[in-house]
């Protein structure tokens, strides 16, 4: 991936905000560039590690504010491409707290939390999300040691649950990250 490439990505997180915009790990924008890292240190291919570099842009459950507009995604695919797009709108349009329970079974349910839909993502799909939950999570327990107590042993236990899913890399970084 073009390093002139990123730098346009992260010149446009910041024009939306991300830089001024406060994170448990300091900045959305430094939160943001650390996932897109870790991703990278994980051996995932292109169009995931950008999504992590722009993963909030929609918001998400977990983080509401976001940068653009869901009805606008044209525009934003046609920036970072049409797969990271997508993968982009997946995890932001995620309704935790249905989702997260089932999404290592085969066939479980996902519900979009922009338009209430369920549907049923093929195995692909799930694994690029906890690929992507596992990094923006680990992030956060990483450079917040409050948050890692609180949340850390929950954590551990979605991925655990989630192992099958995880990259050899990404689960070598949740052993090592939580408690």
């Amino acid at each position: 991936m073009a390093i002139d490439r990123i730098a346009t990505l992260v010149e446009s997180l910041a024009s939306h905000g991300a830089n001024q915009i406060p994170h448990p790990g300091g900045t959305l924008l430094a939160h943001l560039e650390r996932v897109h890292a870790l991703l990278t240190e994980w051996g995932a291919r292109p169009a995931l590690r950008l999504a992590g570099l722009c993963h909030a842009y929609y918001g998400t459950d977990g983080f509401p504010t976001a940068l653009g507009d869901v009805a606008e995604r044209d525009e934003f695919a046609a920036l970072i491409g049409a797969e990271a797009e997508r993968l982009v709108r997946f995890y932001a349009g995620c309704d935790r707290g249905f989702s997260y329970p089932h999404l290592a079974e085969p066939e479980g349910p996902f519900k979009d939390r922009f338009t209430g839909a369920v549907s049923r993502p093929p195995l692909p799909l799930r694994r690029d999300f906890a690929e992507l939950t596992a990094a923006n999570e680990l992030d956060i327990m990483r450079v917040n040691p409050d948050l890692r107590a609180q949340h850390g042993p929950g954590l551990l236990r979605l991925f655990t649950s989630w192992r099958g899913l995880l990259s050899a890399p990404a689960w070598q970084a949740v052993q090592t990250t939580l408690p």
